[in-house]
Formats: structure tokens, C-alpha cells, sequence
């Protein structure tokens, strides 16, 4: 008697995960995470495919003399954005992998 799982069953769960990952990998391309840096001046929007959407600039931080300040108010915000948007791909995913995506099983 075998105590071990069964191979058939194993293989239709990865693949079932598998399948739920796509799913969830598609619809991330269509979610969308925004922050923002400077005090609100500058809001960069991210999908969950990490994609720049929009950048949106308040027209008060718009200094002729002091394009170095907005670039990297830019710079602050697209990151935030990419960060966010990385972490809650991350969490989505995860909560299909239980953790698996550490054992370095392909596709995960």
C-alpha cells in the first residue's frame, strides 16, 4: 500500500493551477494601481501587467526652473506605482500557489 499521492491526481491540480494562473495572470492586464509622490503633484498609474497607463501632472509643480524636482516626482511615482502593482500581482497569485512558486516549478 502506498502512502505517497497519487501521480494522476498531482498532475490534474498542476494543471488546474496552472490554468488558474493564466486566468488570473489575463486579468491583471487589466487592473489598475495608482500612487502618487510629491504631495499628490504627480500620479502614475500602473496595470497589473506592469505597464505605464497615465502619469497625471498638477500644473502648479511645473517649474521651468526646476525640471529636475518634477522628473523626479515622476521617476517616484512611476516606481511607487510598479511597486504596488508588483505586490498585488504577487497576492493574487500566491493565493493560488500557496506558495509553491519558491520550489521553482515551471511557470510559477
Amino acid at each position: 500500500m502506498s502512502s505517497g499521492m497519487n501521480p494522476q491526481k498531482m498532475l490534474k491540480q498542476m494543471q488546474k493551477m496552472q490554468a488558474e494562473m493564466e486566468r488570473v495572470q489575463l486579468e491583471l492586464q487589466n487592473e489598475y494601481v495608482s500612487a502618487s509622490a510629491g504631495g499628490g503633484a504627480v500620479t502614475a498609474t500602473v496595470s497589473g501587467g506592469l505597464e505605464v497607463m497615465s502619469i497625471i501632472i498638477k500644473p502648479e509643480i511645473v517649474d521651468p526652473e526646476d525640471v529636475d524636482l518634477m522628473a523626479d516626482t515622476i521617476v517616484a511615482a512611476v516606481n511607487e506605482a510598479m511597486r504596488q502593482a508588483q505586490e498585488h500581482a504577487q497576492q493574487r497569485i500566491g493565493a493560488i500557489t500557496g506558495g509553491l512558486s519558491g520550489l521553482g516549478l515551471p511557470g510559477m
